[in-house]
């Protein structure tokens, strides 16, 4: 099973054999000179910022959601973040207190590190002392956690159609705990595959492997 918040399946749609055909790494292709196409699954920092930023419908923000954006707003304030705004809005793998910004390259950090370890401790501090019902949000800017997503379901059903064609496991590239979350959402109760982590921080990675 997965430690990641995710599941030992997938949610992918069962008509695999439609989709793009993925690398051998268990990562997408290179893309061909000239074109374009999705990076390696342990990088996408270049990817995520050229790609077009998602579009969301505006979320009404819950009352149970304030303190917790307040919170965000007192951390980046004391983080020197001047002018930044806190927004709230869903998606199909949680929900998101978004940060807008004229300048926040430096709260991102390189390959969306800066910005995973600020999740966490976001995450630590709104559950401390909470033993049930606990609230995870997660925590973007300027859409580049949104971009990533959005590139890893895309690598997650390759991968899918991948391990099923070669009948056998396909271990990922090393990625973030939030990123693995996301490769095991996309492929929760899929009736082809299964998933797991495996490994030791920061190589852990994602292995999918077909059903028996």
């Amino acid at each position: 099973m997965s430690d990641d918040n995710g599941a030992t399946g997938g949610g992918a749609t069962p008509d695999y054999g439609g989709r793009r055909r993925a690398g051998r790494t268990g990562a997408p292709a290179r893309p061909r000179r000239g074109g374009g196409g999705p990076p390696r699954s342990g990088g996408g920092g270049d990817f995520t910022r050229r790609a077009p930023r998602p579009t969301f419908e505006a979320t009404p923000e819950p009352e149970s959601v304030k303190p917790a954006r307040e919170l965000l707003e007192g951390i980046l304030e004391r983080m020197g973040i001047a002018g930044a705004r806190v927004r709230y809005y869903k998606r199909t793998e949680g929900e998101y207190l978004e940060v807008d910004g004229p300048d926040l390259a430096n709260l991102i950090g390189r390959h969306g590190h800066t910005l995973e370890a600020l999740n966490l401790i976001f995450n630590n501090i709104v559950n401390a002392g909470v033993k049930k019902d606990r609230h995870y949000f997660t925590i973007d800017a300027e859409g580049y956690r949104a971009r990533r997503a959005d590139m890893l379901k895309g690598l997650a059903l390759q991968t899918l159609e991948r391990a099923v064609r070669e009948k056998r496991s396909i271990a990922l590239d090393p990625m973030l705990p939030s990123e693995r979350k996301v490769i095991h959402l996309a492929l929760a109760d899929n009736p082809f595959v299964t998933t797991e982590s495996a490994g030791v921080e920061p190589e852990r990675r994602v292995v999918v492997s077909p059903k028996a």
